[in-house]
C-alpha cells in the first residue's frame, strides 16, 4: 500500500494536492455545521435505568428542566431590590415555556437566613423541544440578568451544561492560539526552514478539517458531544505533526543518499510510510475501544478520534509525499540546514562544535561516535543528537537489570494514586471562580445550608409495589430532606435530597440502596447520582470486552510490523506502566488536591468522568506510536545484521531524534490545553502531556533498551508456525544498509 501511494503521489502530486484542498474547503465550510449539532451531556447511557425513568417521569409531570437565578446583596430587602426582582419574576412567568416561577420573598427558604441573598428557580414546561427550550432559557435568564440592584448569577440545569461545553470551547480555542505559533517555532528549529517546517502544520489543518467531516456525517446518525471538538483539535494536531516529522525526517535523509526527489520520496515513504501506516492503525485500534460503549460520549469520542487519526495517516501517506514531490528540491538533506532557517551565526557555532569534537561537518556521510556507518549518521540528522541517544542504549545495555529495577519502580510509584482513583459527574466547581456558574455554586454555599440547590435522587413508585415501600425509602440513611408527589396513574414521586454532593458516595449509595430495597417491584431511580451509577456500571461491563479488542488487534498488528511473539507482549506491558504512571499523577494532583492550584484547578475528591477514558485510550495510543517509531529503526538493523545489540542501540540513535522531538511537540500541544480553568480538559491536558514525556523519556530512552538486552535475540522470536504466518500475511521489506556491530557494551548478564 505505501509503495502504491508513494507512485500516486510521485507521478500525480498536483492531483492529489487539489483532491485535498477540496476536502479542506468542505471539511471547513460544511463539516463545521457538526457544531450546531453537539450535545453537552456526557453521563446518559441510553437504555439504563436513569434514563427511562427520566423519559418517564417526563410522560407523567407537566413540568420540564429547571435553573436558577442567585441574587446576591448586602441586603435583598431594600424596596429597589424587592421592585426589580418581582417585576423580572412576572415577566419570566409570562414568557413561552416557563411553567413556574415562585416569588422568593414570600416562598419559605428561598431568602437566606443571613439577608445577604435569595434564590430564583425557573421551571420550565415539559414537552418542549430543544430549539423551545433553548429560547426558553435564554429569554427568561437575560430577563433575570436586567436587575441591576444586586449581583445575579443564573445557572443549573440545562443552563450548566451549556455553560461547561461554551467553557471547554474557549479553553480550546485559547489553547490553539497559543500552541499553534509555539509548535511551528519548535519545528523552525528542528529543519531550519520553513519550507520543512510548514508541511506538517499543512497535514494538521487538512486532517482536521477531514475529521471534520467525517464527524458531520457521524453527527446525522448518532449524536456526538461537544468534547469531541477538543479530542480532534487535540489528537489532530499531535499526529499530524508526528507522522510529518517522521516522514521529512526521514525524507531528508534520504536525499542525502540521492539527488533525486521522486526516489528520496519512493524510499521515505517505503520506510518511514509503513511505520506511519502501522502507527496510524495502531491508535484507531487503541480508540477502537470507545466505540464498544453504549455511552454517546464515549461512543462519540471513539469516533472523533478514530477519524481524526485515519485522516492524519491518509495526509501523512498521500499530501505530504505529494508535497515532498512538488518541494522536496527546495529541503536540505540532513547535515544540512535550510536557506533562511538557523542565523549564520548559530551555524558557524554548530560546525565549531563539530570541528571541535572532530567530527566531518559534511552531513550524511560524517561517522558518530557510537561506531556506526554514515547511513546511520544520516538517521539522526546530526551527529551529536545520535550519538547522545547511543550512549543512553549502551548506559541502559551495560546495566539491564538495574535499570529496569529502578524504572519499574519509578513508574509503579506514581501510578499507586491510581488505585484508589474515583469518578464523579462534577459539578460548578469545574469551572474558574470568575464564571457564573461557579459564582452561583460559590454563593449558595456561603449563604445557604448545605443540600440546598442540590439535584435530587428521584424515584418513581409505581402501581403494584408494596403498600409501606414508600415509609421504607423514606427512612433509608443518607436523606436530608424528602418530599413526595403523585402525578398520574397511581405513581408517586419521591424527591430525595441526599446529604453531601449530588454526586457525592452519600447519593450514590442511596441511589444503590434504593434499588437493592425494591427486589422486583416497580420501582425506578433516576437523577444524577443514579445517572452516574449507571454509567460506572455500563463501565464495568463493557470495558473488558473493549480491552480485549483492542489488546488482540494491538497484538495481531505488532506481531505482523514485527514478526515477534514477544515484542508485543513487552510492549504492552511497558506501555501500561507509563500509562499508570500518568494517570495516578492526575489523581494524585485533582483527586487529592495536590499542587492542583499551581494549575489553576482544584481538588475535587474525584476525576471528572470524562477525563480517564480519554487518558487512556489516546495516550495508549499515542504510546503505541513513538514504540512503532523505534521498532521499525531497530527491526530495519536486525534484518541487515541479525545482531539483537546492534539492533537495539541503533535503532535508538537513529530514532531517538524523531521520538524526542514529536514527544516535545505533543507536551507543548497539550500543555497548551492547561492554559484554560476547566477542570475536565486541566485533569486530559495534564495526563496526557505526562504520558508523552514519561513514556518518551524513562521507558523509550531507558526501559525500552534495558528490556531488549534482557531479551537478547528471544526479542525477535516466533514459533515456527507463526514465523511461517508472518512470512505469509506480515509486512516485509528490503533491509536497510547493515551498521557495523556495535562493540562498546559488554555481554548482557
Amino acid at each position: 500500500m505505501p509503495a502504491a501511494l508513494a507512485r500516486i503521489a510521485t507521478t500525480r502530486p498536483r492531483t492529489v494536492v487539489l483532491v485535498w484542498l477540496l476536502l479542506l474547503v468542505l471539511g471547513f465550510g460544511f463539516g463545521t455545521r457538526v457544531f450546531g449539532d453537539l450535545t453537552s451531556s456526557v453521563e446518559d447511557v441510553p437504555g439504563s435505568e436513569s434514563v427511562v425513568a427520566a423519559e418517564r417521569l417526563a410522560e407523567l409531570t407537566p413540568q420540564g428542566e429547571d435553573f436558577t437565578a442567585v441574587v446576591s446583596a448586602s441586603a435583598v430587602d431594600t424596596p429597589r431590590l424587592r421592585a426589580q426582582v418581582r417585576d423580572a419574576v412576572t415577566d419570566v412567568r409570562n414568557q413561552p415555556g416557563i411553567a413556574r416561577v415562585p416569588d422568593p420573598y414570600t416562598t419559605r427558604g428561598l431568602v437566606a437566613e443571613d439577608g445577604e441573598a435569595l434564590l430564583v428557580p425557573v421551571t420550565l414546561r415539559g414537552g418542549l423541544d430543544d430549539d423551545a427550550e433553548e429560547a426558553a432559557v435564554g429569554d427568561a435568564a437575560d430577563r433575570l440578568r436586567e436587575i441591576t440592584a444586586g449581583e445575579v448569577a443564573v445557572s443549573g440545569g440545562p443552563l450548566l451544561g451549556e455553560q461547561m461545553g461554551g467553557r471547554a470551547q474557549e479553553d480550546v480555542a485559547r489553547a490553539e492560539l497559543i500552541t499553534l505559533p509555539a509548535v511551528l517555532v519548535v519545528l523552525l528549529l528542528i529543519f531550519g526552514g520553513l519550507r520543512a517546517a510548514g508541511l506538517p502544520l499543512l497535514v494538521t489543518v487538512s486532517g482536521v478539517a477531514g475529521a471534520f467531516l467525517t464527524l458531520y456525517g457521524f453527527s446525522q446518525v448518532t449524536e456526538i458531544s461537544v468534547y469531541a471538538v477538543q479530542i480532534v483539535t487535540m489528537l489532530g494536531l499531535g499526529l499530524a505533526v508526528d507522522y510529518a516529522l517522521l516522514m521529512v525526517i526521514r525524507f531528508r535523509e534520504e536525499r542525502a543518499r540521492t539527488d533525486d526527489v521522486a526516489r528520496a520520496v519512493h524510499a521515505t515513504v517505503a520506510h518511514a510510510g509503513r511505520t506511519v501506516l502501522f502507527s496510524g492503525l495502531t491508535v484507531a485500534i487503541c480508540l477502537s475501544g470507545l466505540v464498544w460503549f453504549p455511552s454517546p460520549f464515549l461512543r462519540s469520542m471513539g469516533l472523533a478520534a478514530g477519524a481524526v487519526v485515519v485522516v492524519d495517516m491518509l495526509a501523512a501517506l498521500t499530501l505530504l509525499p505529494a508535497l515532498l514531490a512538488l518541494f522536496g528540491g527546495k529541503i536540505a538533506p540532513s547535515g544540512t540546514r535550510s536557506r533562511g532557517g538557523a542565523p549564520a551565526w548559530w551555524r558557524e557555532r554548530g560546525r565549531g562544535r563539530a570541528r571541535g569534537r572532530g567530527t566531518s561537518a559534511g552531513g550524511s556521510g560524517a561517522s558518530e561516535t557510537s561506531g556506526t556507518s554514515g547511513s546511520g549518521a544520516s538517521g539522526s540528522g546530526t551527529s551529536g543528537s545520535g550519538a547522545f541517544f547511543a550512549r543512553l542504549a549502551l548506559f541502559s545495555a551495560r546495566r539491564p537489570v538495574a535499570v529496569t529495577t529502578a524504572v519499574v519502580a519509578v513508574l509503579a510509584l506514581l501510578a499507586l494514586p491510581a488505585f484508589g482513583m474515583r469518578i464523579n459527574i462534577g459539578d460548578a466547581r469545574q469551572l474558574p471562580h470568575g464564571t457564573e456558574a461557579r459564582q452561583l455554586y460559590d454563593t449558595v454555599r456561603a449563604h445557604y445550608p448545605a443540600g440546598t440547590d442540590t439535584d435530587p435522587v428521584q424515584v418513581l413508585v409505581g402501581p403494584g409495589a408494596e403498600p409501606d415501600r414508600e415509609d421504607e425509602i423514606l427512612a433509608l440513611p443518607g436523606i436530608s430532606s424528602a418530599d413526595r408527589e403523585r402525578p398520574t396513574d397511581g405513581t408517586v414521586l419521591l424527591r430525595l435530597t441526599p446529604d453531601g454532593p449530588v454526586d457525592g458516595p452519600t447519593a450514590t449509595r442511596l441511589v444503590e440502596r434504593v434499588r437493592d430495597l425494591r427486589g422486583d417491584e416497580p420501582v425506578q431511580v433516576t437523577g444524577n447520582a443514579a445517572s452516574l451509577v449507571d454509567f460506572r456500571s455500563m463501565l464495568a461491563d463493557r470495558a473488558p470486552w473493549a480491552v480485549l479488542t483492542v489488546l488482540v488487534g494491538l497484538f495481531a498488528l505488532l506481531f505482523s510490523f514485527t514478526g515477534s511473539l514477544l515484542l508485543p507482549l513487552r510492549t504492552l506491558a511497558t506501555t501500561l506502566l507509563s500509562l499508570g504512571a500518568a494517570l495516578g499523577v492526575v489523581v494524585w494532583v485533582f483527586q487529592d488536591g495536590h499542587l492542583a492550584g499551581l494549575l489553576g484547578g482544584e481538588g475535587l475528591g474525584a476525576l471528572s468522568l470524562t477525563a480517564p477514558p480519554l487518558i487512556i485510550a489516546i495516550a495508549f495510543g499515542l504510546a503505541m506510536d513513538y514504540e512503532l517509531f523505534i521498532l521499525s529503526r531497530m527491526r530495519e538493523t536486525w534484518l541487515a545484521t541479525g545482531d539483537p545489540r546492534t539492533a537495539t542501540v541503533e535503532g535508538l540513535r537513529r530514532s531517538g531524534r524523531v521520538v524526542s522531538c514529536a514527544a516535545l511537540l505533543l507536551a507543548i500541544v497539550f500543555g497548551g490545553f492547561m492554559t484554560g480553568g476547566f477542570s475536565p480538559i486541566l485533569q486530559i491536558g495534564l495526563g496526557l502531556t505526562l504520558a508523552v514525556l514519561i513514556d518518551a523519556t524513562l521507558v523509550r530512552m531507558f526501559l525500552v533498551p534495558a528490556t531488549m538486552t534482557l531479551l537478547g535475540r528471544r526479542a525477535w522470536w516466533a514459533p515456527p508456525r507463526l514465523r511461517r504466518i508472518h512470512r505469509r500475511y506480515g509486512l516485509r521489506e528490503a533491509p536497510a544498509a547493515a551498521p557495523e556491530p556495535v562493540r562498546q557494551a559488554p555481554p548482557s548478564p
